[in-house]
């Protein structure tokens, strides 16, 4: 999380208050949230320099830089009174956009902007199926660890994931049944595996401190929401200070059900348009939650490296037919495959939201508080 607080004498800035908590570092002037060290200039190469999914605030002699990724993962927002990861900090707040490079003066006025689209940083080549496996193996082994574990669905994109690591995994849900598969999945794939088990109340205790992180009130981000920000909160109190998660996979590799009913020319462009929109559908969210619970989010699938692979595929491979039948994700599952038990490479993806029976639950109290209103 970053904070940034400016104290004016008239129109001009004569104090600023600068601060980061974890897993937002600084160093020197440069406050950030990103896998790397950001080197910040207002030129044309400085996307490709920031190849990951940052948030950056740079104080220079004459200006202030913001910098956010292209995917907008990480959030950040100005207005004239300050800088935050939070739009509750703000009276104003102006949101930094994906891709978007702003060049603040010491007023608090904007002096420049520039915006940087999806297609001019992940462009498609030529891959072979073999070729693109090695590829996108190379970049999920090139993680290293400090501190991790792993947020365990039982699902091909989580499960491929801990058969590459060898860290622990950690799970939350609602359901018995789920509960079975996490302990029946997590042997599967010899990892052990920690569960932490709620039940309506507590899902209702927390509803409106998530709607106050997320900064949305929306009952399907609420229901997305309230898994992680328990499988954070879990993951903090057993001593871990990275968690892993396999958000992305389902952009990348054609993983959401209304794809099926598209064509390939339709696939193509809800894919990179889901991409493009994965922030603000998905990552603010999971950001805000890792900055409230203090641990550092970590998403191998939106490696830079993975992802320039990744949109090469073509989309027949990504959504495949098979006797008769649509497979999505079905390149991520032949390639899981080789590392892990056929049941769980080809088992059918439940979104975390219904499989954690946290959807279900939310809908009763949602549909008896509208009743109880009189709506």
């Amino acid at each position: 999380m970053i904070i940034v607080a400016f104290e004016k004498e008239g129109e001009r800035i004569s104090r600023i208050f600068a601060s980061s908590r974890y897993p937002s570092e600084h160093r020197g002037n440069v406050f950030f949230d990103s896998q790397i060290t950001p080197n910040v200039s207002f030129d044309n190469e400085m996307p490709m320099k920031l190849e990951c999914l940052h948030a950056v605030v740079a104080f220079r002699p004459s200006h202030i830089l913001l910098s956010r990724d292209i995917l907008g993962g990480k959030p950040i927002y100005y207005d004239s009174i300050g800088i935050s990861s939070f739009k509750k900090s703000l009276k104003n707040p102006i949101e930094v956009l994906p891709g978007e490079v702003v060049k603040l003066d010491y007023s608090g006025s904007v002096l420049e902007k520039r915006r940087f689209r999806f297609q001019e940083i992940f462009c498609k080549e030529e891959v072979a199926v073999e070729e693109a496996e090695e590829r996108i193996l190379k970049a999920l082994e090139g993680y290293r660890f400090k501190n991790a574990c792993i947020a365990f669905s039982g699902g091909v994109d989580s499960a491929l994931l801990a058969s590459i690591y060898d860290l622990p995994l950690v799970a939350v849900t609602a359901s018995r049944e789920e509960e079975r598969w996490l302990i029946e999945a997590s042997k599967k794939v010899s990892r052990e595996i920690e569960i932490l088990k709620v039940d309506e109340s507590k899902l209702l205790n927390v509803l409106g401190k998530v709607a106050e992180i997320i900064e949305d009130q929306s009952p399907l981000q609420l229901s997305i929401a309230i898994p992680l920000h328990f499988v954070f909160e879990f993951a903090k109190e057993l001593g871990f200070s990275e968690i892993v998660l396999g958000q992305g996979a389902d952009e990348l590799f054609g993983g959401y059900k209304r794809y099926e009913s598209l064509g390939r020319e339709d696939l193509e462009k809800a894919l990179i348009q889901d991409l493009e929109k994965i922030g603000d559908k998905n990552l603010v969210r999971d950001a805000k939650l890792s900055y409230a619970s203090e641990i550092k989010l970590i998403l191998p699938y939106l490696n830079w490296d993975v992802l320039r692979v990744a949109v090469s595929i073509p989309v027949d491979l990504k959504v495949a037919e098979l006797e008769g039948k649509k497979v999505r994700k079905y390149f991520l599952r032949k390639f899981a495959e080789k590392f892990l038990p056929r049941e769980i490479a080809w088992r059918e993806k439940k979104a975390i939201q219904y499989s954690t029976g946290v959807a279900k639950i939310l809908e009763k109290w949602f549909s008896r508080t509208t009743r109880d209103l009189g709506f």
